[in-house]
This record gives structure tokens, sequence and C-alpha cells, in this order.
């Protein structure tokens, strides 16, 4: 006949279990589900931070899962109720006992360091991506609180819409006007870079598969911080192209009123969309604030 189960072994396999099946029920969601943004990269540094990420997140779990795992064996088999086993135990400890207690986390540290180290390097938001194709140049000012994006080449820009060719590497220029410091992040894309005022910062992505994708403010600056979003449309260069003509076509240029207009604190901003911009509009801000250090690349 089976003994029962004490009240302290229910204290402690009910929780265990429901631990496993919570565990169990998170990992079929980051599977399954298509809405983690982390979990679905669209772009070249993106694909290779996520491959970072879940190499460092697989090493830590070998460490960890062995490491909890005995931590409750012990626990539980050691557990003051329980008569049935000799807690009288002699330790001897031989004279390489401690080297090999150190050996296996050195040896984990090294492993992650030859990893991380040259991916650091690599992931670098300032450098260039290798590609036979040139770089689109996209100059972004961030308000109170929405995005300005500048083409220079095309002579266009928009309120809260970014539009990129795929397999094309895009080279944004970060700066801010009359707000606080920002955060420009494309989730899909990759990692987030500051936009600072007097400041030009430069981040490298690329996007690899057409799609809509959200881009925001990953830095808390105010009471219009929830709603400073817009959309990253990628598309191929023959779309795009064409947007950049319908664009030119709508005859709306953006006029030293409009952007006056636009520094206004503002939230939730639709897209907008000009036919024109001032020449060399992004070097004017960044001198309104005594420097422009950085300038294009973000070189000090």
């Amino acid at each position: 006949m089976t003994k029962p189960k004490s009240p302290q072994q229910n204290k402690v396999v009910k929780p265990v279990i429901a631990g496993l099946i919570a565990l169990v029920l998170l990992i079929i969601f980051l599977v399954r589900s298509n809405d983690l943004v982390l979990y679905n990269p669209k772009g070249v540094i993106a694909e290779q931070q996520f491959r970072l990420m879940m190499f460092s997140t697989t090493i830590l779990l070998c460490i960890a899962i062995p490491t909890l795992t005995l931590l409750y064996f012990f626990a539980w088999k050691y557990r003051e109720t329980n008569n049935q086993v000799s807690r009288k135990h002699k330790a001897e400890r031989g004279k390489y006992f401690a080297a090999s207690l150190w050996l296996i986390p050195l040896s984990i540290l090294l492993l992650l360091t030859s990893v991380v180290w040259p991916a650091t390097h690599k992931l670098d938001p300032h450098k260039a991506i290798a590609s036979d194709v040139k770089p689109l140049t996209v100059q972004v000012v961030a308000m109170r609180w929405k995005w300005l994006f500048i083409y220079p080449e095309q002579d266009i820009a928009t309120v809260n819409y970014v539009q990129i060719p795929i397999d094309r590497p895009v080279q944004f220029e970060l700066t801010a006007d009359e707000a606080p410091m920002n955060s420009f992040w494309i989730p899909h894309l990759g990692g987030q870079l500051y936009a600072m005022t007097g400041h030009s910062n430069q981040l490298n992505l690329m996007a690899t598969s057409r799609g809509d994708y959200t881009g925001q403010a990953a830095e808390i600056n105010g009471e219009g911080f929830s709603g400073m979003k817009f959309m990253t449309r990628a598309s191929s260069t023959q779309d795009f192209d064409q947007w950049v003509q319908e664009v030119k076509l709508s005859k709306n240029p953006l006029s030293a009123a409009d952007y006056r207009k636009l520094l206004e604190p503002s939230e939730k901003n639709a897209p907008a969309f000009y036919s024109t911009a001032e020449a060399g509009l992004y070097d004017t801000v960044l001198l309104k604030y005594g420097g422009g250090h950085g300038q294009h690349g973000g070189q000090e």
C-alpha cells in the first residue's frame, strides 16, 4: 500500500509541478508566437544579434539547469522531515578540489568572452555593412514626440514613416531638436542608438524581408513617450523608387514654417510626407546647438 504524501511534501511538489507547467507553456508561446520581435529578426544586424543572444542563453542555461536541479535535489533529499537519510558526512577534499571548482566557471567565462567580445566589435552600430550596393542615407531628427526623416539624396522628408529598400544598407544619421535625449529603435532590424541635440550618431541597418515594422523611442522622454512610434516599410527597390516619385509629385514642400510647427510638442502624429526638404536642414539643426559633434558618422 502506497504511503500518502505528507503536507510538507505537497508544499514542495505542487510549486515544482506548477513551475514546470509554466515553463513548458512559456516555451510553447515563444516558439509559436510571431509577435515577439526579438525572436523574429528581419534584418542582417538583428539576425546576428538574435544568434548571439540564443548562444549566450544556451550556455547560461547549461549552467543554470544542472545547478538549480542539484540545489533542489539536495534540499529535498536532506529536508528536515526525511529521516531515512544520514546527515553525518565527513568531507574529504583532495588538493585539486578548489581548483576544479574554479575551472568550470572560468571555462564558461572564456567561452562566452571568445564569442561575445569579437561580436560586440563586429556589430558596432557605427560600422558600415559590407555590401556591393551603395548605402541609403536617411537623416533622423527626434522631436517632441515625433520623428522627422530626411532623405538628402532623394530630396524628400517624412514624419513618423520611413521606407527603405531591402538588401540595401541604410545609414541612419541621428540627432534631436528641442527634445530630450531619445533612443531610436527598429527592433525587427537591429539594436537602438541615441539621438541627442548637437550630436550626430550613425546607425547602420539592412532589412532582408519585406514588411511593415514598428519603430519607436526606447528612452522614456516625457508624457508623449508611449505614442512616439513610426512605421518602417521595407520594400523592393522598385517599390521604393516608385514611392519616392509619388512623394515628389505631392507638391507639399517642407517649408521653414512647417518645420517650426513640427517643433511644437504633439503626440501620436499621423504620417506626413513632404515633396522637398530645405537643403542642409540636418546640418542646420546640428549647428543650432553650437557644434555638431560627431557630424555624419558619430566620430568625435
